[in-house]
């Protein structure tokens, strides 16, 4: 086997032992291991979970002729754990994150079976590691013993013991800690022997020292900071938040808001305080917003606006949380609990989230086609098509100031802080009264001429406010370039003064002017609620480099070799060879890996943007990513449609209910009776009937139901995507979406 990670792969000569050659493979058992010439462990991980999923069947088998928990846990550590731990030490800390949740995914099956607590297998490693370092501090002849045989450790060999034992620092971090290893010297022989390097390496990874080595934040104006939020990964962590931001939330939501009945108890907040992050609490707000920046994704027939207790308020910030993610917010590491305390970094990254979904949701040519005007002589429009939000909103800024033959700008941070930009920008769209309703507004451009940029930027927004567009920015925002504040300041001038007239489309194809459909943007935001990168904005032309694809290719567990994958930024010579290379490794996963059908669909297609063929890939990856949840609860088993539906089937008959479904085509759907009496079913309570139409129902009845069975499937926890039309026209990918999402709900209820 030979190990070669050139970039440029050579081919190497035979190697002979007397006259035979010895064969090449890419992969020899030592001990049991698998070893790679790639030196990556994929191989030996997925020979472990193989033979483990076969003796997992014994222990099911075990299970049903009625032996005690006790006797299945010793079959377990005998026959299973004997196996995931073997060599341990040696492997396990280089696994990659896929291959790690494989493993786990096999010990939770033997906890469901087992009935009891099984060791995570990190418990099993970290333990196994520090009984290896236990028997190398006892034998004094181990060559691991001292580093260079000097009797001591220096700083760079500290570096490299950290390295090994898993802790891996930086050299900077090694230097300042050499004081704290001071105290660490036991013998007070000024030298740090291995006994004693291990025994500071145990409290480094306590709780309680680990703290003493916080990474500091630079405190700077307006930056808060605090320690040790995070429930998961924040423990002896510091974590900031910009006053900035939270003062132009806040005066965001008390404008937004100010009308609201069911807010009335929150509002206005003091934007000097932390009532953002303690209103945040019953869930009301998060909701609001999220209606306010897509409207009717909630319906508020199903928020909690009465009783405030615990479980209401937890009630309504699940809601929340999943209804964010059902519009392309990235919700990760974030639950009711940590928005129930408050935490100020994840209250305000969600909320900039829904803020500017909200802000971006009319910047795009389908809902404001006098966005054509931004086209530049030549242009194609589908290019203009294929712009950001960001992009479009630099554009039509820059077309006002071209108008005005001022200077344009390239972004919203350096290029403004003069604030001049804004005063034109003002200048330009402010109504002229040509309208029979509007009244003409005249900005006052003296301002532009103090020489002060902190005044400046006051006297700029204070012609903003004439507007009704003071918003987001405060002067300092301006001057200091904060780049998000001023992009969403920019944005909502847009959103309230366009200042574009419609234009003559003769020349151009209005047919290519189409907004996407239900099908397209529930697929957009999935993706975007899983956090991949870059965010997607337009379906097709972002997945023609298949970047996205590939990303969601390890959300649904297919490991991707990215050594083969282009990254952008591409070269201007070659770039679309690039993007079609990518779009042809993901084909190919999805082919041979995946297993999915592809018949008929290549590179070409996903490269070209054809919807077809990336609607039928990306559907399969949606699917896959749905069923996964039922697959993990039950044990590996493979999920199929009529599984699903005879599950719905008997949760519907063992509850006492008289609809049935024959398939996810089935017209009493369109009802969304099925799906309010599943609720009902697996979450008693949470249905109101007096909020339910049944008998002859109008379109309008259905329409309703089906927004109240979305909104309390979201309530009680399953991350619904489907929208309430799909249910009402009865879409069978939708329909199976939801049926899965609650299937999977109710299993994990049943599992306790």
């Amino acid at each position: 086997m030979i190990v070669d990670f050139r970039k440029q792969q050579r081919e190497h000569p035979p190697i002979h032992i007397d006259g035979t050659v010895v064969e090449r493979v890419v992969s020899f058992k030592f001990l049991s291991v698998h070893i790679t010439d790639k030196l990556n462990w994929s191989t030996h991980t997925d020979s472990i979970v193989k033979k483990v999923l076969q003796r997992l069947f014994n222990l099911r088998r075990l299970k049903k002729f009625g032996l005690s928990p006790k006797a299945l846990t010793n079959f377990y550590r005998c026959t299973i754990e004997s196996i995931l731990s073997g060599c341990i030490t040696a492997w396990y800390g280089n696994c990659s994150a896929h291959n790690r949740k494989a493993l786990q995914r096999v010990v939770r099956s033997a906890q469901r079976i087992t009935g009891g607590k099984l060791p995570a297998l990190q418990d099993t490693h970290t333990t196994r590691c520090h009984r290896k370092a236990i028997k190398i501090i006892k034998d004094n002849n181990h060559p691991s013993h001292y580093t260079d045989n000097s009797g001591f450790v220096s700083d760079f060999e500290l570096q490299e013991l950290f390295r090994e034992a898993s802790f891996s620092m930086p050299g900077y971090r090694v230097r300042d800690i050499v004081e704290i290893f001071v105290a660490g010297d036991t013998n007070k022989d000024g030298k740090i022997s291995f006994e004693e390097f291990v025994s500071i390496y145990q409290e480094l990874k306590s709780k309680e020292l680990s703290e003493t080595f916080k990474k500091t934040i630079a405190r700077r104006e307006g930056i808060q900071s605090f320690g040790g939020l995070s429930g998961i990964s924040s423990e002896g962590t510091q974590h900031s938040y910009s006053d900035e931001e939270k003062v132009a939330f806040v005066n965001w939501i008390n404008k937004s808001l100010a009308k609201d009945e069911d807010c009335k108890h929150l509002l206005p907040m003091n934007p000097d305080g932390d009532s953002l992050f303690k209103s945040v609490k019953d869930g009301i707000l998060l909701c609001k917003m999220i209606n306010l920046s897509q409207s009717d994704t909630i319906d508020e027939r199903v928020i909690n606006t009465k009783k405030h207790t615990t479980f209401t308020m937890t009630e309504n910030l699940m809601l929340a949380i999943n209804s964010a993610l059902s519009i392309g917010c990235t919700v990760v590491n974030i639950d009711a609990p940590d928005l129930m305390a408050g935490k100020p970094h994840l209250v305000l990254g969600l909320l900039w989230q829904i803020i500017k979904i909200g802000l971006f949701a009319d910047i795009e040519i389908s809902s404001n086609e006098a966005l054509i005007n931004l086209l530049f002589e030549g242009e194609e429009l589908e290019h203009l098509m294929s712009l950001s939000p960001e992009e479009l909103l630099l554009r039509w800024v820059n077309h006002h100031l071209g108008n005005a033959g001022a200077q344009p700008i390239s972004n919203f941070s350096q290029d403004i802080k003069d604030s001049r930009a804004y005063f034109t920008l003002l200048d330009q769209i402010s109504p002229n009264g040509e309208d029979i309703d509007e009244m003409a507004i005249h900005i006052d451009m003296t301002g532009i001429n103090e020489r002060d940029d902190e005044r400046r930027a006051e006297m700029m927004l204070r012609q903003a406010a004439r507007l009704d567009c003071r918003q987001f920015v405060s002067p300092m925002d301006v001057v200091s370039g904060n780049s998000k504040l001023n992009l969403a300041f920019v944005a909502n001038l847009f959103n309230t003064h366009p200042a574009l007239k419609r234009t003559n489309s003769n020349n151009i194809d209005t047919a290519l002017i189409e907004g996407e459909s239900r099908e397209e943007k529930t697929f957009r935001n999935w993706m975007n609620s899983l956090g991949v990168a870059p965010y997607v904005n337009h379906l097709y032309c972002d997945l023609c480099d298949a970047v996205v694809i590939l990303q969601l290719y390890e959300k649904v567990n297919v490991p991707v070799e990215w050594k083969k994958v282009n990254r952008p930024p591409y070269s201007a010579l070659g770039s679309n060879m690039k993007k079609l290379e990518n779009c042809t490794y993901a084909v190919e996963l999805g082919r041979n890996k995946a297993r999915f059908s592809l018949v008929g669909i290549g590179g070409v297609n996903l490269n070209e943007g054809s919807p077809m063929h990336t609607l039928a890939l990306v559907w399969q990856l949606m699917r896959r990513y749905t069923l996964q949840v039922l697959s993990d609860l039950g044990d590996g088993e493979k999920i199929g449609d009529q599984i699903i539906i005879n599950w719905v089937n008997t949760q519907l008959k063992e509850g006492g209910k008289d609809s049935q479904i024959s398939s996810f085509k089935d017209k009493l759907i369109s009802t969304s009776l099925p799906v309010i009496d599943l609720l009902d079913t697996i979450a008693p309570k949470s249905i109101k009937e007096d909020l339910v139409k049944r008998g002859e129902l109008s379109d309008a009845d259905k329409l309703n139901n089906a927004k109240y069975a979305i909104t309390v499937s979201r309530k009680i926890g399953a991350r619904v995507y489907a929208l309430p039309d799909d249910l009402v026209e009865v879409k069978p990918k939708m329909v199976l979406t939801v049926f899965a999402c609650l299937m999977g709900r109710g299993m994990k209820k049943a599992d306790g």
